[in-house]
């Protein structure tokens, strides 16, 4: 009888013994994965920074010379050329930010001379007017000599509708290039150009965080999965009887 009372007393320390134990080491391994990622994510920067610095040192390409079947290699690509808007199409990328005010980035579709090509080109910031339901109505020229970086396949968050349906410009929440394929019943080629050259603010930045940050992000996250797995330990140790 007594081992038995013994036994059943040590059965709630050795239940917690195994929840802290697992607690530990599931939160260790999060933190690890998101120290790898980290650490990976500095290594492909420092690549593409490396791949842009030597496309820049070469010198731009026109639209006629871009070999869209090796995309990877086109990430950061300057573009130079003259291109036309494909009329009416203007969309007003949502929530961009400069210098503490909110505004929209222009979006317009353009076509090379000739019509070989389409692409999705990004003309700048313009401020947000005070009341929501108002939209800038930006002066699109017709004609204009392209002047930028290429970004490959762009994206970002969404949730609910991308486009608000009405008269051009359109708010648009996301650039989903396949939406905006739709759209204009048109290819585009899933990229987007920075523009320079633009009548609007130009305020693209290609290296927000450098491959440094990224790198120390990950010795941070590793540092606390060390500071966890070593207080888990000390933990299970105490629930010991």
């Amino acid at each position: 009888m007594r081992d038995s009372a013994a036994r059943d007393k040590r059965r709630p320390w050795h239940h917690r013994r195994w929840f802290v134990l697992l607690f530990t080491l599931v939160v260790t391994a999060g933190l690890c994965k998101l120290a790898f990622w980290q650490w990976q994510r500095g290594m492909e920067k420092t690549a593409w920074l490396a791949q842009m610095a030597k496309m820049q040192q070469a010198g731009p390409r026109t639209l006629a010379q871009i070999d869209w079947q090796h995309p990877e290699s086109l990430d950061g690509q300057p573009l130079q050329g003259k291109a036309e808007w494909i009329s009416p199409y203007v969309w007003l990328l949502d929530n961009q930010i400069v210098n503490g005010e909110v505004g929209y980035d222009v979006l317009i579709p353009v076509r090379t001379e000739g019509g070989s090509s389409q692409l999705l080109v990004n003309l700048g910031w313009v401020p947000a007017p005070s009341d929501r339901s108002q939209l800038p109505n930006p002066a699109i020229p017709a004609a204009m000599t392209l002047e930028g970086v290429l970004r490959m396949a762009p994206g970002g968050f969404l949730l609910g509708q991308n486009i608000e349906p009405g008269p051009y410009p359109n708010r648009l929440q996301s650039i989903r290039v396949e939406t905006l394929r739709q759209a204009i019943g048109v290819p585009l080629a899933d990229a987007v150009l920075y523009q320079r050259r633009t009548p609007f603010l130009y305020h693209y930045q290609h290296n927000v965080m450098p491959p440094e940050k990224h790198r120390a992000y990950a010795v941070q996250w590793l540092g606390l999965a060390l500071v966890v797995l070593s207080g888990g330990v000390m933990l299970t140790r105490r629930c010991s009887p």
